[in-house]
């Protein structure tokens, strides 16, 4: 994850001002669809937040985004509890759940990293599965509110504007100049004085908490929630390959890689649903062969060799 500077700072206050205006132009197939690209930018910049600098794969985005979800389910259900001291709750249960993991885990990297994230998440699933079924007595939790599709996508604005703020003052910090020389090589970071543990544990903190917020907001507009739904391993690959679709050398990469992700997504899962997982599968592909550093990454790359060439 690059430095940003004050010019991208000002075009992303500005693309959000713009954006908050859709629920008053859009109609509700419209709306329904900008509810889930706001979800999936607010996650994908998450986890550029720590997965962009470090080039540590995550596949747990799942298990904080469950955690977030299943709270806010288990509290308004069970204890009739109000949304906002849930949501609240769920984003600090997110970050302890992330810090602890960090601090176990963060030593691991390449493919052991991937593997464990994405076993985790299966954990989670059926660990919470698991406890529903033999101590809650029902395997689903309602959560009803007041909120309609706009309330939530007005939400997931403002954590998605929270997280770029946040990427953007990391970026400047010595905190992100640290991250970038673990990204590079993580053996000289150590060798130069850098807590490389703390570093990545303080960023993996921030994945759980944005992460379990955004399932928290998320959960009003499912209504009836159940493990399976919120803990879906699914929702992990997405982020991912939205990520490093757009590049996740950028804050904004993941914007680029959201939107037409989702609507190509959406197309294929309604023409032709048989064939949805084959279409992950080539995404996968075409990132890893076509474009390794994203779409940002590959125009980027253009513009320095067109400038080299004047």
């Amino acid at each position: 994850m690059r430095p940003s500077g004050w010019p991208e700072l000002l075009w992303a206050v500005a693309v959000a001002v713009l954006a908050a205006f859709l629920p008053m132009v859009a109609n509700a197939y419209w709306l329904g669809l900008g509810v889930d690209m706001m979800m999936y930018v607010a996650l994908a910049t998450s986890w550029v937040l720590f997965s962009g600098p470090t080039h540590y794969i995550s596949l747990a985005t799942a298990a904080f985004f469950g955690v977030g979800g299943f709270l806010v389910g288990t509290g308004m259900s069970d204890y009739q509890a109000s949304f906002w001291l849930m949501a609240g709750l769920s984003a600090v249960v997110g970050a302890v759940l992330a810090a602890l993991i960090g601090f176990a885990t963060l030593r691991l990297s390449g493919v052991y990293f991937v593997i464990f994230t994405l076993g985790l998440a299966e954990m989670v699933r059926n660990l919470v599965s698991w406890v529903q079924n033999n101590f809650l007595g029902s395997r689903g939790l309602y959560v009803l509110t007041d909120f309609r599709d706009q309330h939530l996508y007005w939400m997931l604005l403002a954590v998605a504007l929270a997280v770029y703020l946040l990427g953007w003052l990391v970026s400047r910090s010595r905190l992100g100049f640290a991250l970038r020389i673990i990204g590079g090589d993580e053996t000289v970071a150590r060798h130069v004085g850098i807590n490389t543990a703390t570093a990545k544990v303080i960023l993996f903190t921030t994945t759980g908490f944005f992460a379990a917020l955004v399932g928290a907001i998320i959960a009003p507009r499912w209504s009836y929630i159940e493990p399976n739904q919120v803990f879906s391993p699914q929702l992990s690959f997405f982020v991912v390959i939205m990520a490093l679709l757009g590049g996740s050398g950028r804050l904004w990469g993941s914007i680029v890689g959201v939107i037409p992700f989702l609507l190509i997504w959406n197309w294929v899962d309604t023409s032709f649903p048989t064939q949805s997982i084959l279409v992950l599968g080539l995404a996968f592909l075409l990132i890893v062969y076509v474009l390794p550093h994203g779409v940002v990454g590959r125009i980027e790359q253009l513009r320095d060799r067109m400038r080299g060439e004047s």
